[in-house]
């Protein structure tokens, strides 16, 4: 930790990556660092490659400042919650700090705050800046509790302990609006989503006896709907309520017939396992990767379901 600090006082010109299709844990870390770095008095910009992000993230600090061009002037990188190098959608050429909770990170910065067993990156920022004795603002404050509001599933994770709860209890009396959080990150939601969850549930196939479901959702799908990526995390989530379902799998077709990936477990079977065979990662009970390659979602699902079938 004192190596981060040493390189943020050094710096000149400081930028936060948010991964790609950033979720509120990527996006409020940065919003925390974004504050923290003001308070430094350092120059920092904050990039993102997605240019169209979940608009229920809006409200918090800094997010207008969110850009999809890198500068180059920067002299210092810090990524947050990039599992690998891929999820930044940049080869960064100066110093980079990577900050992250996934088990399956790769250590690829010059330097690495890497901390598997904590719940989510906003976590990892916090205990950063409590044992370093960082002033927390109501801004900050409010960042940091809505990644991991979302990060936990809403408090629903089996990974939620005490520790959780005593962390969010903390932000709350440091400031954090978290009845504005609950409001836009658990209960907010566009009238796209609504027409993508109509159109995933109609279309989710079980199987292995309905331990299995499968939502596969075509480029088409989302255009019609007009639904963003992380749209697609509300149903994933909810088919582990079925009785029968243990394993929850999203095939989402991007726009040049690639196909993103997501899987959701409630046994404790370690899901990385699979998604590091395409070069993904994550949790034990959650993980993501991509297949880089033109296929049809059929045949996408037929390869996925044979490795989570020999996981069963």
């Amino acid at each position: 930790m004192n190596k981060i600090l040493d390189k943020i006082e050094k710096a000149t010109h400081i930028v936060l990556i948010s991964h790609i299709n950033p979720d509120a844990d990527s996006i409020g870390s940065a919003s925390a660092m974004y504050s923290f770095l003001l308070q430094k008095h350092k120059k920092v910009s904050w990039f993102c490659k997605t240019s169209r992000i979940d608009e229920k993230l809006s409200f918090l600090p800094w997010f207008e400042k969110i850009k999809s061009r890198f500068p180059s002037s920067a002299d210092l990188a810090i990524s947050l919650d990039c599992a690998d190098e891929k999820r930044m959608g940049i080869l960064v050429e100066c110093d980079l700090i990577n900050i992250d909770h996934h088990a399956t990170n790769k250590n690829f910065g010059n330097i690495n705050l890497v901390k598997p067993d904590f719940i989510s990156t906003t976590a990892v920022i916090y205990d950063f800046f409590k044992i370093n004795g960082v002033k927390i603002n109501k801004k900050m404050a409010t960042a940091l509790y809505t990644g991991i509001l979302d990060d936990s599933e809403f408090f629903l994770s089996k990974n939620v302990d005490g520790t959780t709860f005593a962390s969010i209890y903390e932000l709350i009396e440091l400031g954090a609006d978290f009845k504005l959080c609950n409001k836009r990150v658990a209960k907010s939601v566009s009238l796209a989503a609504l027409r993508l969850k109509s159109l995933m549930f109609k279309n989710m196939s079980l199987h292995e006896s309905a331990k299995v479901a499968v939502f596969c959702v075509s480029y088409e799908d989302m255009r019609a709907t007009g639904a963003v990526g992380e749209d697609c995390k509300a149903p994933l989530f909810e088919s582990l309520n079925l009785e029968s379902v243990e394993v929850s799998l999203l095939l989402r077709q991007r726009s040049n017939f690639t196909i993103k990936c997501s899987i959701r477990c409630s046994l404790d079977i370690d899901v990385s396992k699979i998604a590091s065979i395409f070069g993904g990662g994550g949790h034990l009970g959650r993980a993501g990767f991509e297949i880089d390659e033109i296929i049809s979602l059929d045949e996408a699902k037929s390869r996925v379901l044979e490795l989570i079938k020999k996981e069963l």
